[in-house]
């Protein structure tokens, strides 16, 4: 199976020049009092990717797979299936380039992510969680629409791997890079670029241990998908979507492992980077920050970026966590 290589990611990143935010770099000195740098070793940045238009980092894969379409393609419209952020990141896309947009949602999405997505003009269908890559094809064949994966296609990954592009030219002596896995397009494309630019950075996937599908995958050298009865159990939605063979063997080639978190320790840590960091995060984009608070012996030492991948949080929820139990 064909990897994309260095040069795709850089393609990308032309391509996505001005639309995309390139995010900042934010120092986490707060976290060598949660368990982060006992040992000295450089401490923790975060990439806050929740700080894109659309609130995460799929606008970079989005917008690079709509603007890889043939221009008559691309102009008949486009459709999408995702649990939210991918939606709006279509969405997004879709309206910079005045094209109509449908995206497939499970009825089980967040309200806020709903309401979103229609918010950029796309057409919502809601379907059951395990009907929605059927009701995609469906309505794309009836309809003549492009399907844009979430993450099971090269133009996708490239896109995000752009990420790992911007967090070693500015952080060039990064020893670990800590990134969500969900369906695997961030993970793949991140660590494409990290491990061609910097070999020596270990790049390591998190995932709810409720949703860990990725690590067996990895573990038992073949594709496992979780069922939707037992990956929706998290409260980290956009991570509950399996792999697919595209990006395992990304995943299987390119990253330097996977640990997984429970549901306490990403509750947690959303509060703790709105509390110490100032930052609105989703459950999804707070896996790797609870990795390195809450895992940190099982990783390796050196100066660590967590790529927070999204910040669209139901308010309710946000409110609740903010607020430390007494």
């Amino acid at each position: 199976m064909d990897l994309i290589s260095l040069d795709d990611v850089n393609r990308a990143a032309d391509v996505i020049e001005g639309v995309a935010v390139r995010t900042p770099l934010l120092p986490a000195r707060w976290a060598q009092e949660r368990g982060g740098d006992a040992t000295g070793d450089g401490g923790l940045w975060l990439k806050p990717e929740s700080l894109q238009p659309i609130g995460a980092f799929k606008i970079r894969g989005a917008y690079h797979a709509i603007a890889s379409l043939p221009a008559g393609r691309r102009a008949a419209g486009v459709i999408a299936h995702s649990s939210g952020n991918h939606a709006q990141a279509v969405a997004y896309a879709a309206r910079a380039f005045s094209v109509p947009c449908v995206v497939v949602m499970p009825n089980v999405s967040a309200p806020t992510k709903i309401a979103a997505t229609e918010a950029l003009g796309a057409r919502v269908v809601l379907v059951e969680p395990d009907q929605r890559e059927i009701v995609t094809s469906e309505l794309a064949e009836a309809e003549g629409y492009a399907i844009i994966p979430p993450y099971d296609h090269p133009d996708v990954i490239a896109g995000q791997g752009t990420v790992g592009l911007e967090i070693v030219a500015d952080l060039p002596i990064v020893d670990v890079v800590l990134v969500p896995v969900g369906g695997g397009g961030l993970a793949s494309g991140v660590a494409t670029a990290v491990k061609a630019l910097r070999p020596s950075t270990a790049v390591i996937g998190v995932e709810p241990e409720l949703a860990a599908d990725a690590q067996e995958s990895l573990r038992e050298g073949r594709l496992i998908s979780w069922s939707a009865e037992r990956t929706y159990r998290t409260a980290a939605d956009g991570l509950r979507t399996p792999t697919s063979e595209l990006t395992l063997a990304h995943l299987a080639a390119r990253l330097d492992g996977i640990i997984t978190v429970s549901e306490d320790e990403i509750l947690d840590t959303v509060g703790q980077l709105a509390r110490s960091a100032r930052l609105v995060v989703e459950p999804s984009g707070a896996v790797s920050v609870a990795g390195y608070l809450h895992h940190r012996s099982e990783l390796p030492p050196g100066l660590t970026v967590a790529v927070i991948s999204g910040g669209n949080i139901d308010p309710a929820l946000l409110a609740r966590l903010v607020t430390p139990a007494a």
